[in-house]
Protein backbone atom coordinates (compact mmCIF):
# COMPACT_ATOMS: atom_id res chain seq x y z
CA UNK A 1 0.00 0.00 0.00
CA UNK A 2 1.66 2.89 -1.54
CA UNK A 3 -0.99 5.82 -0.79
CA UNK A 4 0.88 8.52 1.54
CA UNK A 5 -0.41 9.21 5.29
CA UNK A 6 -1.68 12.95 5.48
CA UNK A 7 -0.79 15.46 8.35
CA UNK A 8 -2.89 18.73 8.92
CA UNK A 9 -1.92 21.26 11.16
CA UNK A 10 -2.21 24.66 11.80
CA UNK A 11 0.91 25.49 11.35
CA UNK A 12 4.98 24.24 12.30
CA UNK A 13 3.51 22.17 15.80
CA UNK A 14 2.69 18.48 13.58
CA UNK A 15 5.71 18.34 12.55
CA UNK A 16 6.57 17.15 16.05
CA UNK A 17 3.96 14.19 15.08
CA UNK A 18 4.82 13.72 11.43
CA UNK A 19 8.50 12.86 13.25
CA UNK A 20 7.36 10.79 15.31
CA UNK A 21 5.26 8.93 12.08
CA UNK A 22 8.48 8.66 10.23
CA UNK A 23 10.56 7.23 13.35
CA UNK A 24 7.86 4.37 14.26
CA UNK A 25 6.71 3.82 10.51
CA UNK A 26 10.04 4.16 8.26
CA UNK A 27 8.11 2.66 5.41
CA UNK A 28 5.03 4.86 5.37
CA UNK A 29 5.06 7.82 2.74
CA UNK A 30 3.59 11.22 4.86
CA UNK A 31 2.39 14.68 3.01
CA UNK A 32 2.45 17.42 5.72
CA UNK A 33 0.15 20.39 5.51
CA UNK A 34 0.94 23.73 8.13
CA UNK A 35 -1.45 26.46 7.67
CA UNK A 36 1.42 28.51 8.87
CA UNK A 37 -0.31 31.54 6.89
CA UNK A 38 -3.94 31.69 9.13
CA UNK A 39 -2.40 30.21 12.35
CA UNK A 40 -2.97 30.19 15.34
CA UNK A 41 -6.37 28.36 15.43
CA UNK A 42 -6.60 28.99 19.02
CA UNK A 43 -8.50 32.30 18.82
CA UNK A 44 -10.69 31.75 16.74
CA UNK A 45 -14.38 30.86 15.91
CA UNK A 46 -15.50 27.42 15.68
CA UNK A 47 -16.86 28.19 11.80
CA UNK A 48 -13.63 29.75 10.94
CA UNK A 49 -11.23 26.19 12.48
CA UNK A 50 -13.88 24.25 10.65
CA UNK A 51 -13.74 25.84 7.52
CA UNK A 52 -9.79 25.93 7.52
CA UNK A 53 -9.34 22.10 8.52
CA UNK A 54 -11.46 21.42 5.85
CA UNK A 55 -9.69 23.56 3.60
CA UNK A 56 -6.87 20.95 4.39
CA UNK A 57 -8.84 18.01 4.28
CA UNK A 58 -9.39 18.99 0.45
CA UNK A 59 -6.38 19.76 -0.86
CA UNK A 60 -4.68 16.59 0.85
CA UNK A 61 -7.49 13.95 -0.22
CA UNK A 62 -6.42 15.15 -3.91
CA UNK A 63 -2.81 13.34 -3.35
CA UNK A 64 -5.15 10.25 -2.79
CA UNK A 65 -3.91 9.79 0.91
CA UNK A 66 -4.85 6.83 2.92
CA UNK A 67 -5.14 7.98 6.21
CA UNK A 68 -5.27 11.34 8.08
CA UNK A 69 -3.94 12.67 11.18
CA UNK A 70 -5.33 15.94 12.44
CA UNK A 71 -1.98 16.70 14.51
CA UNK A 72 -3.85 19.96 16.02
CA UNK A 73 -5.30 20.14 19.32
CA UNK A 74 -7.69 22.80 18.18
CA UNK A 75 -8.80 20.93 15.16
CA UNK A 76 -8.92 17.68 16.64
CA UNK A 77 -11.56 18.81 19.04
CA UNK A 78 -13.97 20.85 16.24
CA UNK A 79 -13.77 18.59 13.64
CA UNK A 80 -12.66 15.23 14.85
CA UNK A 81 -15.86 13.49 14.53
CA UNK A 82 -16.96 15.19 11.49
CA UNK A 83 -14.21 14.11 9.48
CA UNK A 84 -14.54 10.32 10.50
CA UNK A 85 -18.05 10.34 9.55
CA UNK A 86 -17.97 12.31 6.20
CA UNK A 87 -14.27 10.42 4.70
CA UNK A 88 -13.75 7.55 3.03
CA UNK A 89 -10.26 6.92 4.96
CA UNK A 90 -9.38 6.40 8.72
CA UNK A 91 -9.01 9.78 10.74
CA UNK A 92 -7.28 9.64 13.69
CA UNK A 93 -6.35 13.11 16.10
CA UNK A 94 -4.04 14.27 18.90
CA UNK A 95 -6.09 14.16 21.72
CA UNK A 96 -7.34 10.66 22.80
CA UNK A 97 -3.48 8.84 22.96
CA UNK A 98 -2.27 12.27 24.73
CA UNK A 99 -4.94 11.62 27.38
CA UNK A 100 -4.20 7.69 27.30
CA UNK A 101 -0.52 8.63 27.97
CA UNK A 102 -1.14 10.83 30.46
CA UNK A 103 -2.76 8.17 32.70
CA UNK A 104 -0.56 5.75 32.47
CA UNK A 105 2.33 8.07 33.56
CA UNK A 106 0.25 9.89 36.71
CA UNK A 107 0.83 8.36 39.79
CA UNK A 108 -1.31 11.82 41.49
CA UNK A 109 -3.79 10.82 39.14
CA UNK A 110 -4.11 14.82 39.19
CA UNK A 111 -2.84 16.18 35.97
CA UNK A 112 -2.65 19.73 34.11
CA UNK A 113 -3.46 20.26 30.63
CA UNK A 114 -1.93 23.27 28.66
CA UNK A 115 -3.17 24.22 25.06
CA UNK A 116 -4.49 26.91 23.18
CA UNK A 117 -8.21 28.75 23.95
CA UNK A 118 -9.54 27.07 21.61
CA UNK A 119 -8.75 23.81 23.14
CA UNK A 120 -8.74 24.73 26.51
CA UNK A 121 -12.61 26.31 26.03
CA UNK A 122 -13.54 22.70 23.94
CA UNK A 123 -12.67 20.89 27.59
CA UNK A 124 -11.66 18.21 25.24
CA UNK A 125 -8.83 16.96 27.15
CA UNK A 126 -10.73 16.90 30.56
CA UNK A 127 -13.56 15.02 28.87
CA UNK A 128 -11.00 12.36 27.13
CA UNK A 129 -9.53 12.36 30.76
CA UNK A 130 -12.08 12.06 32.64
CA UNK A 131 -13.76 9.21 30.22
CA UNK A 132 -10.90 7.06 30.73
CA UNK A 133 -10.80 7.65 34.44
CA UNK A 134 -14.02 9.44 36.21
CA UNK A 135 -11.87 10.57 39.30
CA UNK A 136 -8.79 12.29 37.69
CA UNK A 137 -8.10 15.97 38.65
CA UNK A 138 -7.46 17.81 35.88
CA UNK A 139 -6.37 21.14 35.66
CA UNK A 140 -6.01 23.56 32.47
CA UNK A 141 -4.72 26.57 31.30
CA UNK A 142 -4.32 28.52 27.92
CA UNK A 143 -0.97 29.50 26.82
CA UNK A 144 -2.17 32.05 24.37
CA UNK A 145 1.51 33.11 23.66
CA UNK A 146 3.14 30.11 22.35
CA UNK A 147 1.96 29.39 19.35
CA UNK A 148 2.81 32.86 17.26
CA UNK A 149 6.01 32.63 19.68
CA UNK A 150 6.90 29.27 17.74
CA UNK A 151 5.92 30.19 14.90
CA UNK A 152 7.88 33.03 14.92
CA UNK A 153 11.37 30.68 15.27
CA UNK A 154 11.50 31.70 18.77
CA UNK A 155 12.25 28.30 20.36
CA UNK A 156 14.64 28.76 23.83
CA UNK A 157 16.55 32.48 25.03
CA UNK A 158 15.35 34.95 27.65
CA UNK A 159 12.44 35.79 25.64
CA UNK A 160 10.84 32.35 25.28
CA UNK A 161 11.79 31.47 28.63
CA UNK A 162 10.17 34.96 30.11
CA UNK A 163 6.71 34.36 28.40
CA UNK A 164 6.79 30.74 29.02
CA UNK A 165 8.10 31.45 32.82
CA UNK A 166 4.74 33.99 32.72
CA UNK A 167 2.20 32.19 31.07
CA UNK A 168 2.96 28.80 33.23
CA UNK A 169 2.82 30.55 36.82
CA UNK A 170 -0.97 29.81 37.67
CA UNK A 171 0.33 25.63 37.38
CA UNK A 172 3.54 26.28 39.47
CA UNK A 173 1.51 27.51 42.25
CA UNK A 174 -0.64 23.81 41.98
CA UNK A 175 0.44 21.52 44.21
CA UNK A 176 0.39 17.57 43.92
CA UNK A 177 0.18 17.52 39.66
CA UNK A 178 2.70 15.52 38.40
CA UNK A 179 1.73 15.19 35.01
CA UNK A 180 1.35 17.86 32.73
CA UNK A 181 -0.21 17.40 28.89
CA UNK A 182 1.22 19.64 25.71
CA UNK A 183 -1.97 19.64 24.67
CA UNK A 184 -0.97 21.67 21.02
CA UNK A 185 1.62 20.38 18.86
CA UNK A 186 3.75 23.34 18.49
CA UNK A 187 4.42 23.22 22.43
CA UNK A 188 6.86 19.98 22.12
CA UNK A 189 8.85 22.13 20.06
CA UNK A 190 9.71 24.42 23.41
CA UNK A 191 9.55 21.19 25.79
CA UNK A 192 12.76 22.00 27.64
CA UNK A 193 12.17 25.78 28.37
CA UNK A 194 8.41 24.51 29.53
CA UNK A 195 10.45 21.20 31.64
CA UNK A 196 12.84 23.89 33.33
CA UNK A 197 10.28 26.15 34.42
CA UNK A 198 7.56 23.50 35.79
CA UNK A 199 10.14 21.38 37.65
CA UNK A 200 11.46 17.62 37.50
CA UNK A 201 8.37 16.58 39.68
CA UNK A 202 6.44 17.35 36.59
CA UNK A 203 6.58 15.23 34.02
CA UNK A 204 5.46 16.18 30.32
CA UNK A 205 3.63 14.30 28.09
CA UNK A 206 3.74 14.97 24.38
CA UNK A 207 0.74 13.19 22.10
CA UNK A 208 3.54 12.37 19.32
CA UNK A 209 4.48 9.13 20.28
CA UNK A 210 0.91 7.87 21.42
CA UNK A 211 -0.89 8.92 18.18
CA UNK A 212 2.11 7.58 16.39
CA UNK A 213 1.29 4.13 18.13
CA UNK A 214 -2.43 4.30 16.82
CA UNK A 215 -1.79 5.17 13.39
CA UNK A 216 0.31 1.88 12.97
CA UNK A 217 -2.39 -0.03 14.80
CA UNK A 218 -5.02 1.37 12.58
CA UNK A 219 -3.18 0.95 9.38
CA UNK A 220 -2.22 -2.99 10.08
CA UNK A 221 -5.93 -3.23 11.39
CA UNK A 222 -7.44 -1.94 7.47
CA UNK A 223 -4.82 -4.06 5.76
CA UNK A 224 -3.25 -0.86 4.50
CA UNK A 225 0.12 -0.62 6.63
CA UNK A 226 3.11 -0.57 4.13
CA UNK A 227 4.69 -4.31 3.99
CA UNK A 228 6.91 -3.76 0.97
CA UNK A 229 9.84 -1.05 2.30
CA UNK A 230 9.49 0.87 -0.71
CA UNK A 231 7.91 4.33 -0.53
CA UNK A 232 8.55 7.53 -2.21
CA UNK A 233 9.27 11.14 -1.06
CA UNK A 234 7.97 12.68 1.73
CA UNK A 235 6.03 15.80 0.76
CA UNK A 236 5.97 19.34 2.89
CA UNK A 237 3.45 22.23 2.53
CA UNK A 238 3.14 25.68 4.12
CA UNK A 239 0.91 28.43 3.52
CA UNK A 240 3.18 30.86 4.88
CA UNK A 241 6.77 32.09 5.11
CA UNK A 242 8.59 28.94 3.75
CA UNK A 243 11.93 30.36 5.10
CA UNK A 244 10.63 30.36 9.16
CA UNK A 245 8.93 26.89 7.98
CA UNK A 246 12.25 25.50 6.68
CA UNK A 247 13.96 26.77 9.77
CA UNK A 248 11.90 25.03 12.45
CA UNK A 249 11.79 21.72 9.70
CA UNK A 250 15.70 21.46 9.67
CA UNK A 251 15.15 21.68 13.62
CA UNK A 252 12.84 18.91 14.32
CA UNK A 253 14.16 16.80 11.85
CA UNK A 254 17.95 17.53 12.30
CA UNK A 255 18.25 17.31 8.49
CA UNK A 256 17.29 19.06 5.65
CA UNK A 257 14.21 18.70 3.92
CA UNK A 258 13.90 19.24 0.52
CA UNK A 259 10.63 18.80 -0.43
CA UNK A 260 9.00 21.34 1.00
CA UNK A 261 6.80 23.57 -1.31
CA UNK A 262 4.18 26.96 -0.36
CA UNK A 263 0.58 26.08 -1.20
CA UNK A 264 -2.22 28.38 -1.29
CA UNK A 265 -6.05 27.06 0.37
CA UNK A 266 -9.16 27.90 -1.16
CA UNK A 267 -12.12 28.19 0.66
CA UNK A 268 -13.96 24.59 0.89
CA UNK A 269 -18.04 24.74 1.61
CA UNK A 270 -19.17 22.63 4.42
Amino acid sequence: MDRAIGVIDSGVGGLTVAYELMRQLPNERLIYLGDTLRCPYGPRPEIEIRTFTWEMVHFLMTKNIKMLVIACNTATAFTLQELQKQLPIPVIGVIQPGARAAIKVTESDHVGVIGTQGTIGSDAYAKALKTIKPDIKVDSLACPLFVPMVEKGILDGVQCQSIVQDSLRPLQKITGMDTLILGCTHYPIIKDVISRVMGPSVQLISSSEETAREASIILDMNGILNKTGHRGYHEFYTTGNLDTFKKITNRIFAESMDTIQSVTMERAVI
